[in-house]
């Protein structure tokens, strides 16, 4: 039986419209969707200049914005760990690994009791999913987690979020996780899926599906943590044939032909020309390396390009649901292209692609990390651009439609994502949470006001430290140290964004302020760096 309306219940209505309300069906705050990629370069999708075919990313980037100068922490579990809580990874307990899989249970993680390198999030944190769980949305995730396994308290649902599906550990096979690196639906480990199974799609089935079983009108923050491209090279066969004859040209002529690409689209500069080549030329490989090398480069795309088929699956949920408009979207990366040698990966062949046997499959190598990261220097773990720059597409339509497909250079850190949910979910960032515990303050800033003004600064300073690979980056220089050298170098980024001529010995007063800037920083966010090698060399996760 309807209610009747009558002149006093609108007055009623009227009255208690001007009273802010987070109710059901008068919540405009946007609903979150973030997207993130695993291991991949800065230049491997359309819209940064590269050739693999990414048409449903690319259509976030003409109806939303790029951001050109934005920084992670060069891996994957420190990323994450930033990512979800705004802090610096140590200030989160990652600033190392995350725990290893293969871990038993009741053995203690190494570096047990030191806040920076627990392997897990600590409780002087927050995580995106609690605090926008707390200001009134739904919180879902799919994909990889990786910033703690060993003990359900480290879980999604014990950090915020409503229902999880994906992968605890930080790589599994696409095709057939299980063991430690299995799959996990909210708080129960799942047996083996059986085939046909690719984690692309099943993540993005499940996305859909969580936000298909909402029943009310509550804004959702939706995390889509893709494990695509991280190794192993495993694709599906009808996406690797699209791929299969793209890369005989090998190494040096498709990196020249995205750097190109890249100036034409005003991502980068062309007097920054390309960064230092590591390894050898095209023509000294022999045709059946070349075969074998540009046949893993077009695996690698494959399986960019079904998570971009992915991202439009869902996006194309919303659009038809009438939720894009008011959805914001981020898509990033969360570090350079993986430089881990497919000769020393212990097991595996090219030929084992599609092997249910053996899920650890060789990656693609050096040479096409490199070309992945085009023009930047370095991958994966570095502190150098190629290892920590990474893309940002920022799209909602509803507030960047004026601004469809332009560039932003402002200097932003991946903990920015964290207080522009914070901004746009009108909330705010606890002081104390876990039954009291001091919650470390938010470290990075809302992206929104560089959405109008490009030339805002949003920081003045930004760090990094990872593996003893250390960085600041401060207006337009930056200081570097790296693993390898174990010294401090010097970079104008405006000039030289390929970071090939060191002006250390040319500016050392400038230089000496960087790095007490560096070493401030590092002795209030529990960073403790061990010198040459820093505390982890292994090639991992």
């Amino acid at each position: 039986m309807k209610a009747k309306i009558t002149k006093t219940s609108l007055s009623l209505v009227a009255l208690l419209s001007a009273i802010p309300c987070m109710s059901k069906g008068t919540d405009k705050r946007p609903n979150i969707l973030l997207i993130m990629a695993d291991d991949m370069g800065y230049s491997d999708i359309g819209c940064y200049g590269g050739e693999i075919p990414t048409p449903n990313i690319d259509a976030l980037a003409a109806n939303g914005l790029r951001f050109t100068q934005f920084y992670n922490c060069g891996r994957s579990c420190p990323t994450r760990a930033s990512l979800l809580t705004g802090l610096y990874s140590h200030q989160a307990g990652i600033g190392a690994m995350s725990e290893d899989p293969e871990l038993r249970e009741g053995k203690e993680p190494e570096h047990q009791g030191e806040h920076g390198y627990m392997g897990f999030l600590n409780r002087n944190c927050v995580t995106m999913a609690e605090v926008l769980r707390d200001a009134g949305y739904h919180t879902y995730m799919t994909g990889k987690w990786h910033v703690g396994m060993h003990g359900k308290e480290k879980w999604p649902l014990q950090r915020g979020f409503e229902h999880f599906y994906g992968v605890l550990a930080g790589a599994s096979s696409y095709l057939q996780p299980k063991g430690g690196r299995g799959l996990t639906l909210d708080n129960t480990n799942l047996p083996t899926p059986r085939p046909p199974y690719y984690t692309t799609d099943a993540f993005t089935d499940h996305a859909i599906s969580f936000l298909e079983q909402q029943t009310d009108d509550k804004p959702f923050f939706l995390y889509l943590a893709y494990n695509a491209p991280h190794w192993p090279l495993q694709a599906k066969d009808a996406d690797i044939e699209k791929m299969v004859g793209r890369y005989a040209q090998g190494w040096q002529q498709t990196r020249e032909q995205r750097r190109q690409r890249m100036v034409e689209m005003g991502l980068v500069k062309d007097e920054w020309g390309l960064a230092e080549w590591e390894s050898r030329t095209w023509n000294q490989l022999s045709e059946q390396e070349q075969d074998n090398s540009a046949l893993r480069m077009s695996v690698y795309a494959a399986q960019v390009h079904c998570m971009d088929y992915n991202i439009g699956r869902i996006i194309d949920y919303l659009r038809n649901k009438g939720q894009l408009d008011n959805t914001l979207v981020i898509f990033l990366s969360d570090n350079g292209a993986c430089a881990e040698p497919y000769s020393e990966t212990g097991s595996g062949t090219i030929d084992d692609i599609n092997n249910q046997q053996h899920w650890w499959q060789p990656s693609y190598g050096k040479p096409w990390a490199m070309v992945s990261n085009t023009p930047y220097r370095k991958y994966k773990r570095r502190a150098y651009e190629g290892g920590i720059a990474a893309p940002l597409i920022v799209s909602w339509p509803k507030q960047t439609s004026q601004y469809a497909s332009e560039l932003r250079e402002n200097i932003c850190h991946v903990t920015d994502l964290m207080a522009t949910f914070v901004d746009v979910a009108k909330t705010e960032y606890p002081k104390t949470y876990h039954g009291g515990n001091e919650i470390i303050p938010l470290q990075g800033t809302s992206l929104i006001p560089a959405f109008s003004q490009p030339n805002k600064t949003l920081h003045e300073y930004i760090y990094g430290e990872h593996a003893d690979n250390c960085y600041v980056r401060h207006g337009e220089w930056k200081a570097v140290r790296d693993e390898v050298t174990n010294k401090w170098e010097l970079y104008h980024i405006p000039s030289d964004r390929t970071e090939r001529h060191d002006l250390a010995e040319k500016e050392p007063e400038r230089l000496k302020q960087l790095i007490g800037k560096w070493e401030e920083w590092a002795n209030s966010h529990h960073v403790f760096p061990k010198g040459k090698g820093g505390r982890d060399t292994r090639l991992t996760e």
